[in-house]
């Protein structure tokens, strides 16, 4: 596998664990900050932004995967995969753990 391969399936974990957040959020209706949100990051968004924003994060995670080809067979690559999602989610916990404040 070519270096890039390995930088994707990084990426892909981090979409997938970015998905998690925003659509569980958006389909119990709750509203929660998105990059569109006023301020920017900070502010709240509505339940079906955070629905669309989850979806994009799912295609764009679902992309990198294919394109990383992460596979059981390659031990680096689904590593590197799992780190992306740990990254991200422990990333996830800092950044919304004062969602209520904003």
């Amino acid at each position: 596998m070519e270096w890039y391969q390995y930088f994707s399936g990084f990426w892909a974990g981090a979409f997938f664990a970015n998905f998690v957040p925003h659509f569980v959020n958006g389909i119990s209706g709750n509203k929660f900050p998105t990059p569109f949100a006023k301020p920017h990051g900070k502010g709240l968004s509505s339940p079906t932004v955070n629905v669309i924003w989850a979806l994009f994060n799912l295609l764009v995670g679902y992309l990198l995967f294919r394109f990383a080809r992460v596979s059981t067979q390659e031990s680096l690559s689904l590593l590197l995969f799992f780190l992306g999602v740990a990254c991200m989610s422990i990333f996830s916990s800092k950044i919304f753990a004062g969602k209520e404040k904003m």
